[in-house]
């Protein structure tokens, strides 16, 4: 398996600090609102690497964070009128509605910033005894020029981050691109004792502190959105390994932008939809389907054209599943067939190549294609005089490079009620009399009641409206 690392810019071969162990920190929510797609799409990618990484048989500890104190979030407060706490708790728990409507796995742990302040607290005195930070006016700022590879994950020396950078002037600060690991109080703000008087955690030191809590000193991956890589991803590895002295992570992964009318989705441009919005209009499969068809480096562009075509693309599959379990009710043959045995073998090919296209950087734009090409095939080699055998042996197939994807795992059959049943089975005893007056009348009073029928070569088909 090879993974891209944002570190070397290169794709190398992926080798876990434990044999068969994932330790993986992707970086969650600030919980002040919803989420957006633009969020929606870093989480669902990091989400199927996870799955995907479980699927080749690694255990996944998998921490994601909420970051429940910070300036936005105490904005939100006043505003709202209500303790930081409050707006915490009330979007952690929106969080959770709409990560589960996504089909987002939970998190082995999702920490929060304020469970961990003894921890932060302990860090920030270590950079400060090890002559890494300093201290001004209850503030504890990094000094970054004593960090010598200051810039290695943007690949930016610190002059060329300075000339780019949006920087915060502070005369305190001995250095511009120095950033604060301990805020002083400031009035209506919450704060936690420390060694430098009350105060609060910098937004940077909570994610090295957890990750290096919950996963250890080095971990495999930590992953995020592209907007991350500088400052907070470069400031984590800066802090992290002043203090311990070791790698931060193995490999650095970060998702690409989600963009509207190619620009970056953001709450700052107010370009956004949040995933709550979307979800109101299309399923999650088709969602995913949409952020998985290209590949999570490179940027996609949302558009309401390109989910229905993710919908499309979707239905197209769901008709071939509804279509096996069609055979596997009606079929007259139970065992595989001497001449389904190469079909067989195929469908085992096409695991390997989605495998494969997979192994290669998590390249889940191939692997729809793949599972395309194999339902394509299905559709050409398997019918109602095909044996349930190898119809299960197909439908499993479907389901199973589904799977890490987190899509095509639903049942297309349902269960109709007695009335409606018996109705089919009038039309289809009227059409073999030739009684086609009474085949129509049942037909539209089946669409009345929201049945469609479909006379196709595998037998009547119904779908509801």
């Amino acid at each position: 398996m090879k993974v891209y690392n944002t570190m070397t810019r290169q794709k190398e071969d992926f080798v876990t600090i434990e044999p068969g162990v994932v330790r993986m920190y992707v970086c969650g929510p600030t919980v002040y609102n919803y989420f957006h797609i633009g969020n929606a799409r870093t989480f669902i990618v990091f989400d199927t690497i996870r799955r995907y990484l479980e699927y080749r048989g690694y255990k996944v500890n998998f921490i994601q964070n909420f970051t429940d104190i910070d300036d936005k979030m105490i904005k939100r407060a006043n505003e709202e009128g209500v303790t930081v706490k409050d707006v915490a708790e009330k979007y952690i728990a929106e969080y959770y509605k709409d990560a589960d409507a996504l089909n987002l796995k939970r998190a082995t742990v999702n920490p929060r910033a304020t469970e961990y302040i003894d921890e932060i607290i302990n860090f920030v005195k270590d950079l400060v005894d090890k002559g890494y930070a300093y201290v001004v006016d209850g503030d504890v700022y990094f000094d970054t020029t004593k960090f010598k590879e200051y810039g290695k994950l943007s690949h930016q020396s610190i002059e060329d981050l300075e000339a780019g950078a949006r920087i915060e002037v502070d005369e305190r600060k001995r250095n511009p691109m120095d950033f604060a690991l301990w805020k002083a109080k400031k009035e209506g703000e919450p704060a936690w004792e420390s060694p430098w008087g009350e105060g609060r955690p910098g937004w940077h030191i909570e994610c090295s502190t957890m990750a290096c809590t919950l996963l250890g000193e080095t971990i495999d991956i930590h992953g995020g959105g592209a907007d991350l890589v500088f400052p907070h991803h470069e400031n984590e590895i800066a802090q992290s390994e002043a203090r311990n002295g070791k790698p931060f992570a193995r490999y650095w992964m970060h998702a690409a932008y989600l963009n509207v009318n190619n620009q970056k989705m953001s709450k700052s441009l107010n370009n956004f939809f949040t995933a709550r919005e979307i979800l109101e209009k299309y399923d999650a499969e088709v969602i995913r389907m949409f952020m998985l068809s290209g590949h999570y480096r490179n940027p996609i562009n949302f558009s309401i054209d390109l989910l229905e075509q993710a919908k499309a693309g979707l239905e197209r599959i769901y008709n071939s599943i509804s279509n096996l379990e069609h055979v596997i009710d009606v079929s007259k043959y139970e065992n595989l067939k001497e001449e389904e045995k190469e079909f067989s073998n195929k469908l085992v090919e096409y695991k390997n190549r989605f495998i494969e296209v997979m192994d290669d950087d998590f390249n889940t734009a191939d692997a729809i294609s793949v599972i395309f090409d194999m339902v394509r095939d299905i559709n050409s080699n398997i019918s109602v005089e095909s044996s349930k055998e190898i119809a299960r042996k197909a439908l499993d197939m479907i389901r199973d490079l589904g799977s890490p994807l987190a899509i095509l795992q639903k049942s297309t059959k349902e269960n109709l009620d007695e009335e409606i049943e018996r109705l089919i089975q009038e039309r289809q005893k009227a059409r073999k009399e030739k009684n086609y007056a009474l085949a129509d009348k049942i037909r539209d009073e089946l669409k009345q009641r929201g049945i469609i029928l479909e006379d196709t070569p595998q037998g009547v088909r119904w779908k509801r409206i």
